[in-house]
C-alpha cells in the first residue's frame, strides 16, 4: 500500500474480540486513532510526489534519507499507520492455539518456549514508560528478539522487522482495563492470530517484505 494511504479494514467486527478487547475500544481505536494517523500521514506526504510510490514500511526504514520536512510526520504518523495495520493483522476472534512450523521452532530456540516469550514480551510492554508498543521482531541477522518502543516508533527505524506488536497506549485498553495494563497484556494472547504472525515471520526471513 502506498500514497494515498487508506485505513485498512479490520477483517472482523468491533465486538469480535470480546471479552478480551471491548467493542467500544476497538471502534474508537480503529475509526478515530488509526484513521487519524492515516489522514495525517497523507497530509505529510501531499507535496512530495517522489515519495508516493513507497509503502509506509519502506518510508520508515529509510527515514533518515527523507527530507527533513517530512521526517517527523512519517515517524509519528507513518509509524502509527504501520503499527496499527500490523496490530489488526495479527489479531483474530478466538485466537489461534499456538505458533507452528518455523516460527514455533524459532521461538523455542530464542526463548525456550511460547510461555517464556509471552512472559518476556509482557514484561517489556508492561514496563514501557508512558505510551508505546511491545514487539516480537526479527533482527537484521535473522534472530527473534523482544523489544519495546516509545510512542509510535517502529522497530523498522532500527533495522528490525516487527512480526507481532501489542499497543500499550492507554487508548488501546483504558475503557475496559483502566490502569491494569498487565491484565490487558495477559488477555491479548487469547486473540493472537499465530497463523499471521507465522506468515510474517516467513516473509521477513525470505526478503524483509513490508506489507503496509
Amino acid at each position: 500500500m502506498a500514497y494515498p494511504f487508506e485505513l485498512p479494514e479490520l477483517g472482523f467486527a468491533y465486538d469480535a474480540l470480546e471479552p478480551h478487547i471491548d467493542a467500544r475500544t476497538m471502534e474508537i481505536h480503529h475509526s478515530k486513532h488509526h484513521a487519524g494517523y492515516t489522514k495525517k500521514l497523507n497530509a505529510a506526504l501531499e507535496g512530495h510526489a517522489d515519495l508516493h510510490g513507497y509503502s509506509a514500511g519502506q518510508l520508515l526504514r529509510g527515514l533518515d534519507g527523507l527530507p527533513a520536512s517530512v521526517q517527523s510526520g512519517v515517524r509519528n504518523n507513518g509509524g502509527g499507520f504501520h503499527n496499527h495495520a500490523l496490530f489488526w493483522d495479527v489479531l483474530t476472534p478466538g485466537g489461534s492455539a499456538a505458533p507452528t512450523g518455523g516460527l514455533a521452532s524459532a521461538i523455542d530456540a530464542a526463548f525456550g518456549s511460547v510461555d517464556a516469550l509471552k512472559e518476556k514480551l509482557n514484561a517489556a510492554a508492561g514496563s514501557q514508560f508512558g505510551s508505546g508498543w511491545g514487539w516480537l521482531a526479527i533482527s537484521p541477522f535473522g534472530e527473534l528478539q523482544v523489544m519495546a518502543t516509545a510512542n509510535q516508533d517502529s522497530p523498522l527505524l532500527d533495522g528490525y522487522t516487527p512480526i507481532f506488536g501489542v499497543d500499550v497506549w492507554e487508548h488501546a485498553y483504558y475503557l475496559h482495563y483502566q490502569n491494569r495494563r498487565p491484565d490487558y497484556l495477559s488477555a491479548i494472547w487469547n486473540v493472537v492470530n499465530w497463523d499471521r504472525v507465522g506468515a510474517r515471520y516467513e516473509a521477513a526471513k525470505d526478503g524483509w517484505i513490508e506489507t503496509a
